[in-house]
């Protein structure tokens, strides 16, 4: 199955003819509440097969910049330390041969490895990291992979912009009160009150960006398909204006969208999910 399904010309889905590399990584093992984010890949690529092409934004088809899309990646059976390592090889040799890599999760767990082999690749490279929970534990359950921890990783290889955070642990809090070097944080508080808050988030990247999109950033109400929903989220709108002035102003290099837990009989979700990625496209190669 490839990104965009029967109706994507097969030119377009040939690995030599692509810009873009899709890599489902359908991992799940270090989810803390619902679990079934590694059917997250799946569902994408199910939703993408039912899109229109034609993007009613831009006027124009993204998928002439090419969408070849891996198998998915054999990683459920191992640990959060292993399929780390797996993602940042998989992604390193991705970006050696100068694609664009998305990375379609599974939970956040899977997002460090490709800030690993990004932040290897280009200098000058930030985080623009869009969620509802910070991830700033430096370690759950006995692990420093874990979902819970994934932001806390970024800052290992990069600066992190964190958006529309909104649930952290008191850990989490004391840490971001030590002013840790690489951290701005423009929390769903900081949106309310400020018009500008895009321009602000613009401001605080470098001119090398990669986005990690953990869909609990929007709000439960439009996307309830998440391990753990949180209210108060925000809207397509807010997060799709954020991106477009970022692709007008940075180069993104890459991005990830993950934590989509799919839920039977519900597909507009799943549908929101592959159409933001698609638009996503749009914006870098538009």
């Amino acid at each position: 199955m490839h990104f965009g399904g029967d109706d994507v010309p097969e030119i377009y889905t040939l690995s030599e003819n692509s810009k873009v590399v899709f890599i489902p990584c359908p991992y799940g093992n270090t989810t803390s509440y619902q679990s079934g984010t590694d059917k997250g890949p799946d569902a994408i690529l199910d939703a993408a097969n039912h899109m229109e092409l034609f993007d009613e934004e831009l006027k124009k088809e993204i998928f002439v910049h090419g969408v070849f899309t891996q198998a998915p990646m054999a990683v459920s059976d191992l640990s959060p330390e292993q399929m780390f390592q797996e993602v940042y090889e998989n992604i390193k040799n991705v970006l050696a041969k100068d694609k664009f890599p998305i990375l379609l999760g599974g939970e956040h767990s899977v997002s460090p490895g490709v800030v690993k082999a990004v932040s290897e690749k280009y200098n000058n490279v930030s985080v623009l990291h869009l969620d509802a929970h910070y991830d700033l534990r430096n370690e759950y359950e006995g692990s420093k992979h874990s979902h819970a921890c994934a932001a806390r990783r970024f800052l290992e290889y990069a600066p992190v912009v964190e958006v529309g955070v909104r649930s952290l642990c008191k850990d989490e809090y004391d840490f971001i009160k030590t002013k840790p070097d690489g951290l701005y944080i423009k929390d769903v508080y900081d949106i309310l009150k400020d018009k500008k808050w895009r321009e602000d988030v613009v401001a605080n990247l470098s001119d090398n960006v990669y986005i990690s999109l953990d869909l609990d950033v929007f709000d439960p109400s439009i996307m309830p398909s998440t391990g753990t929903p949180e209210p108060g989220g925000l809207t397509w709108d807010q997060i799709r204006s954020l991106i477009k002035i970022v692709s007008e102003k940075k180069n993104i290099v890459g991005f990830d969208v993950v934590e989509l837990m799919p839920i039977d009989d519900l597909k507009a979700p799943d549908f929101m999910t592959a159409k933001l990625i698609y638009r996503i496209m749009g914006y870098v190669f538009g």
